[in-house]
């Protein structure tokens, strides 16, 4: 388990410094957004030599880019909204390979007009879910044809709100290139805190076998998804670190929810973890 970072922590004016402020904190692989490349998170095209550019520069430095962002809304109420997200999914599927990278992380979405990132109370109904499961069959055509994964986030706010959801997506579309990015900072629903320790451990019994990343941040309360730096909330992480040192392959622990200032104290934390070794921490 390597600890990582989303490159939009370090805000710099081009693509090279941005990559200079995560070498500088020993930091060897990222979650990357071509917002760090001065373009929007989801561009209408990427230019072949633009990705060249960055691979080139992440090599250079020694990092790798475990993941890509591409969020947009899966089940927004506009037809036209959704299929402009997924012709622009298609556009990042089309560069991954160019970009050195295998996997795209998504959210499934929200009826919430203002933000992805609130939740609807039609999130719950049918309809949504067809609608995910529309958007999620058209995005998965592109990730096979690109030879990608897909890896989506099981959050209190979106259509796909706990693991139980998360699992029963993954046993309907039945698709190898569908895979989690596991949070735990994200699955609490308001009032269940109290069962912290019961819900991380049936999230890693019911997806475990399924995690192609995780998030390392933290939350102060329930309700809603976590918002603070790792190891200054109240999640456990010894629990959580824990479980994912156990999930197979070598998995990428991505810092997020934090600002530069305090990237030094959550990599410090991270790695004083028994269950992260000294070849997963940075030097």
């Amino acid at each position: 388990m390597r600890i990582g970072i989303m490159a939009r922590t370090f805000v710099r004016p081009t693509l090279q410094e941005n990559l200079d402020a995560v070498q500088a904190h020993s930091i060897r692989c990222v979650q990357y957004g071509f917002s760090c490349a001065g373009l929007p998170e989801m561009p209408e095209r990427i230019d072949p030599a633009l990705c060249d550019l960055i691979r080139r520069e992440m090599e250079a430095r020694g990092i790798t880019m475990s993941a890509i962002s591409g969020t947009f809304n899966m089940i927004h109420p506009d037809l036209g909204v959704r299929q402009d997200g997924l012709r622009r999914l298609e556009a990042l599927a089309a560069a991954c390979g160019r970009l050195g990278t295998s996997v795209i992380t998504l959210c499934t979405g929200t009826r919430n007009l203002e933000s992805m990132w609130r939740r609807h109370p039609d999130n719950d109904s049918a309809e949504a879910w067809r609608d995910m499961l529309a958007s999620m069959a058209r995005a998965l055509r592109s990730a096979e044809d690109h030879g990608v994964t897909l890896a989506f986030e099981p959050e209190v706010s979106n259509v796909v709100d706990s693991a139980h959801k998360a699992r029963r997506l993954l046993d309907e579309m039945r698709s190898p290139y569908l895979k989690v990015v596991m949070d735990a900072a994200n699955i609490f629903h308001a009032g269940e805190l109290v069962r912290m320790r019961e819900i991380v451990d049936e999230a890693f019994d019911l997806l475990g076998g399924d995690v192609a990343l995780a998030h390392a941040k933290d939350l102060d309360r329930d309700g809603e998804a976590g918002h603070i730096a790792a190891g200054k909330g109240r999640l456990d992480y010894d629990q959580y670190l824990s479980r994912l040192a156990a999930l197979p392959g070598d998995l990428s622990l991505i810092l997020h929810g934090l600002a530069e200032s305090e990237v030094d104290g959550c990599v410090a934390f991270l790695a004083a973890s028994p269950h992260l070794s000294r070849a997963d921490t940075p030097v």
